[in-house]
């Protein structure tokens, strides 16, 4: 072989070892974000055509799959669709994901790790990939129960399993349908997300999980907690006259049946200036540490859209002393309330919260399968029971009274909160049951109540007796 044509056929190998390279890095590398790219039609196209899984409440399907005669095949369907909004999400061709439909897209679509023998027997056979079943914890009456409580008002509830962690309720209202968004009439699915998005009420906004408000008079029970870690009892006596807040002329007041009362019957009547005073004393890095050893500043529930319950940071003498009561800048999410309820009934262990319980293949073998984790411990196992006889002081004797329920050992906290003079208050029930092993809290966005009134005692409370009841 003379020289050229030696030249000629080293480069065409280096051209064509460049090619291969390029090729395998665009298959390898860079399928994924290929494949996620909103212009890859064709891509979009075939996972529309697949025979997408269900998702699962108890033994009902709350979102599947339908054979249809159009280009897509499979049209996705949702039942009760702004019941279980907040938990499955939406699947649609324009907008992609959310929630339960984006985090375990995979498992739903075949696509997931596990399935990846059932796939290449698919393949093998010409037959397109079948999805697998996500199986919630849900409990559909206690899903319905707490709706139904909510009745149209702006607001949330969770309810979680205290020993597992296991989410049985959650609700946000209000909702939308995400059919509306999922269906293959484009047009009417881009008319339904201009809507929905522009609605001030907000309706795609997970109120249960994903925003966070001030949590008011809930909170002292984190800073019970603080103190009784301190070395306080529930009989330790709080001053409960009026306290000016530190560097201020503000002055926090209230009845409280007495200038000087126990810590439990502070926590009974949800007294103001005797926790203000008492979170002035332990300070604010003693409620901080306390507040994330319940879990305030991390993540939960990532299956679904979250954000971290906040504890601000360098707090001078009257910020310490109004965010032990929940104010100033504290910003709780319904599911970080109802964690720190349930740590409390739980002998002090922070569960971490989940909302599946199992993913199934085709054949109905169990590919995934949940396993309750333990967060932290959040207070003793001793301060843990006092802390629950405080709580069940509140419902039997105190404000919580309208969270009763026969038979049931309940135990909660009220909670009233401002966030400007301009709204009505927010109301808060957290709370836990022993029969069944619950914890509950609802959140009520815009209580019609005045603002001297308890109103989570008045609103919200009667919301979680409700869902106890459901559960039993």
């Amino acid at each position: 072989m003379n020289r050229p044509i030696r030249g000629v056929a080293v480069a065409a190998m280096i051209m064509f070892a460049a090619l291969l390279v390029n090729v395998s890095y665009l298959y390898v590398g860079q399928q994924g974000y290929l494949s996620e790219r909103p212009e890859n039609r064709r891509v979009t196209d075939a996972r529309f055509a697949q025979d997408r899984g269900p998702i699962m409440v108890g033994n009902t399907p709350v979102a599947a799959s339908k054979p249809v005669d159009d280009r897509y095949k499979f049209q996705r369907s949702y039942s009760n669709g702004k019941l279980y909004a907040p938990v499955t999400g939406f699947y649609s061709y324009l907008y992609r994901t959310s929630d339960l439909e984006s985090s375990r897209s995979a498992e739903l679509s075949g696509q997931d790790d596990s399935q990846f023998l059932q796939r290449l027997i698919n393949m093998a056979a010409g037959s397109t990939v079948p999805g697998g079943t996500v199986e919630t914890t849900l409990d559909a009456k206690a899903q319905k129960a707490a709706w139904d409580a909510l009745d149209g008002r702006k607001g949330a509830v969770v309810a979680i399993d205290v020993k597992t962690g296991a989410v049985k309720a959650l609700v946000s209202y209000p909702s939308y349908d995400p059919n509306d968004i999922a269906t293959h009439d484009l047009d009417a699915s881009t008319a339904a997300w201009k809507r929905l998005n522009a609605d001030p009420d907000k309706p795609m906004a997970n109120r249960a999980t994903a925003e966070i408000y001030p949590p008011g008079s809930t909170f002292k029970l984190v800073t019970a907690a603080a103190a009784l870690a301190e070395g306080m009892s529930p009989e330790s006596k709080l001053d409960a006259s009026s306290f000016r807040l530190p560097g201020s002329t503000r002055v926090i007041s209230g009845n409280c049946g007495g200038s000087e009362v126990s810590l439990t019957q502070a926590l009974m009547v949800s007294c103001n200036p005797g926790f203000a005073r008492l979170g002035a004393e332990l300070g604010d890095a003693k409620l901080r540490a306390q507040a994330e050893s319940f879990g305030f500043g991390s993540k939960f529930l990532t299956d679904l859209r979250t954000a971290a319950s906040t504890f601000p940071d360098e707090l001078d003498g009257a910020q310490t002393a109004m965010s032990a009561i929940g104010e100033f800048e504290v910003a709780a999410s319904p599911l970080q309330m109802a964690m720190v309820a349930a740590a409390i009934a739980n002998d002090g262990v922070v569960m971490e919260p989940y909302i599946v319980n199992r993913v199934l293949d085709r054949e109905l073998k169990v590919t995934t399968q949940t396993s309750p984790q333990k967060h932290s411990v959040a207070l003793s196992a001793e301060n843990a029971k006092a802390l629950q006889e405080m709580t069940v002081a509140v419902v039997e004797r105190g404000t919580g009274g309208r969270a009763q329920v026969p038979g049931v050992t309940v135990g909660g906290k009220t909670g009233t909160a401002h966030s400007d003079n301009e709204r009505r208050p927010y109301a808060w029930f957290t709370g836990w049951a022993d029969d069944p092993n619950v914890a509950v809290c609802a959140f009520v966005e815009d209580a019609e109540i005045p603002a001297t009134d308890i109103a989570g005692g008045a609103v919200a409370a009667p919301i979680v007796k409700a869902v106890i009841e459901a559960l039993r």
